[in-house]
């Protein structure tokens, strides 16, 4: 099977081809550039640049995998459009699954882990996993001090160095982890199409305009 992996979760631009034979996921390419501004700019060249160097098509993937986050709703966004707009195109199954997990999935440590990546607004967003990558907790957004770090001894992610812990990698999702971590459900109905935001975008709608005229014409 045939699978493209997309992740703009974190600062990290990430595109890439993996072959899952048996089971086990093999990266065929892959591209990354850590730009938290160039996600639209770059998701769709370095999936062209990934069918390029591993000799496929779009038309040769049999299912297209994408983090959900959680992540920024700017960046998130970019992603889970480019996943959905594929996966019509090309009639191929998008299958979402939590950028978190892809993380854990990869991690190179024994035992419970936790997994933290930047929230901005000086906070995280964070789960819990156990030895056998499965998730016990999470996600959650909270500053650093709030997370439960009792009972683990290693953490992962962008923002692991922030809990006090042994930090292991990887920093950011990889091709490998999403489909590792989706591996379970891609021969099932893929689940919906949901951002993990966990919280309200910054921007606002602007609310109602006041008048500029005031009482007796002054």
């Amino acid at each position: 099977m045939l699978v493209i992996a997309l992740d703009t979760s974190t600062p990290a631009v990430t595109a890439g081809l993996v072959a899952l034979d048996d089971g086990h996921p093999r990266a065929l390419a892959e591209r990354v550039t850590i730009n938290p501004r160039a996600h639209g700019e770059l998701l769709m060249p370095h999936l062209l640049d990934v069918l390029t160097e591993a000799g496929h098509e779009l038309a040769d993937a049999d299912a297209i995998v994408v983090g959900a986050g959680p992540g920024p709703f700017t960046g998130l966004r970019v992603g889970m459009a480019t996943a959905a707009a594929l996966g019509q195109a090309c009639g191929r199954p998008v299958h979402p699954v939590c950028s978190l997990d892809a993380i854990a999935a990869q991690a190179t440590a024994d035992g419970d882990l936790l997994v933290a990546t930047d929230a901005r607004r000086k906070e995280v967003y964070w789960a819990a996993y156990d030895a056998a990558r499965t998730r016990t907790d999470g996600p959650h957004v909270r500053r650093p001090a709030e997370v439960p770090t009792h009972g683990f001894t290693a953490a992962a992610g962008e923002m692991a160095d922030a809990l006090d812990l042994d930090v292991v990698g990887p920093r950011y999702p990889t091709p490998v982890g999403l489909v590792r971590a989706a591996a379970g459900a891609l021969r099932a109905e893929p689940a919906p199409l949901v951002p993990l935001y966990l919280r309200r975008p910054d921007a606002a709608a602007p609310g109602e305009r006041k008048s500029v005229l005031t009482r007796g014409g002054k």
